[in-house]
């Protein structure tokens, strides 16, 4: 059994080799999901080869990451990793609402 499969099944307290597999499974499907609608979102909004970075990033960020957050729920419902991946989710939604928390109180 190779170490990093262990040290993966530790870390995100899975007993199964095959969920690792499944799990991993569900990382390459969103990922190659949200490359092939990047294209298109970036063409609803008229975004060009000259369309400045920041612009990008902003529209890469409000939509494209959450639209890998939606193909990781989806993939994993489908593969029977609904539980693992919606941890995960609750998991950024907390880390984001923190932030956004220490934000607002740091302003005053």
């Amino acid at each position: 059994m190779p170490k990093w499969l262990e040290h993966l099944k530790e870390k995100w307290g899975i007993k199964s080799n095959w969920d690792v597999i499944v799990i991993m499974i569900v990382f390459s499907l969103a990922g190659m999901l949200v490359v092939s609608e990047r294209p298109l979102i970036f063409h609803l909004f008229g975004v060009k080869p000259e369309t400045p970075f920041w612009l990008k990033t902003f529209l890469y960020l409000l939509f494209i990451f959450p639209m890998y957050q939606i193909n990781l729920m989806i993939f994993g419902t489908l593969l029977g990793q609904f539980r693992f991946f919606w941890e995960k989710e609750k998991q950024l939604g907390r880390f984001f609402y923190r932030i956004s928390i220490q934000k607002i109180y740091s302003i005053k």
